[in-house]
């Protein structure tokens, strides 16, 4: 993200609640970012309720990585708005999200996968860098983001694929190759990764990009039009 949209991230977690409500009310619901921005939503809200019932050790450092998560996905969409091309990890659910072939579980699936796979790596290493931490500071907040995460995955897949059951639906082969575990672990490689060459900016940098277009690769995948 650049200096300005970093500037423009909502303040706190209740500002990120309310930007990603008033983008629910103003989306159309059968768009592909409005079908990940409810899913996302509903994340945000349950990490916002546990974090006021104590359940972060450092509320502190809890706060910094959600609020730097969300702001990612938030300068996606204002840069899609404004005619700017998005990252690479974005740009298939932007490219794809009217596409009347792809299911409602592909966009949500896409949408989670970029942004773990992706904007969670960075915003990790934004929050260490920001809050003067090391990575291990950090695992315990990472743990506990990821059980909302596994358990909300099962309800979208459940909630917005019941026909997943057949096994003759070309659906459940494309979206049981995905795993959300896997994209956890991954994401936090690759955090170590950017972490362990931090102060050699080129090689930070081409990580980063390498990162953000193999991202988009699985995304990509992820949205195959399938009708």
């Amino acid at each position: 993200m650049t200096t300005a949209e970093v500037r423009a991230a909502p303040a706190g977690i209740e500002g990120v609640v309310a930007r990603m409500r008033r983008l629910a009310d103003t989306l159309p619901p059968h768009d592909g970012v409005a079908v990940f921005n409810r899913v996302y939503l509903t994340v945000t809200e349950e990490i916002a309720r546990r974090l006021s019932a104590g359940a972060f050790a450092d509320r502190v450092s809890a706060t910094e990585l959600d609020v730097r998560f969300a702001a990612r996905y938030l300068s996606a969409v204002d840069g899609a708005a404004a005619g700017r091309r998005p990252p690479a990890c974005w740009r298939p659910l932007f490219q794809l999200r009217g596409h009347p072939a792809v299911r409602p579980l592909q966009f949500a699936l896409a949408g989670i996968n970029a942004h773990i796979g992706h904007d969670l790596p960075l915003a990790l290493a934004d929050t260490c860098h920001a809050l003067g931490l090391e990575p291990c500071a950090l695992e315990g907040d990472f743990d506990r983001v990821g059980e909302v995460l596994v358990a909300l995955e099962e309800r979208v897949r459940e909630g917005l694929a019941p026909e997943l059951l057949d096994v003759a639906d070309p659906l459940t082969h494309l979206v049981g190759a995905w795993s959300l575990e896997a994209a956890r672990g991954a994401a936090w490689a690759a955090f170590r990764g950017l972490w362990a060459v931090r102060d050699l900016p080129d090689v930070s940098s081409d990580l980063a990009e390498r990162l953000d277009s193999g991202v988009g690769l699985v995304s990509r995948f992820l949205l195959t039009p399938l009708r």
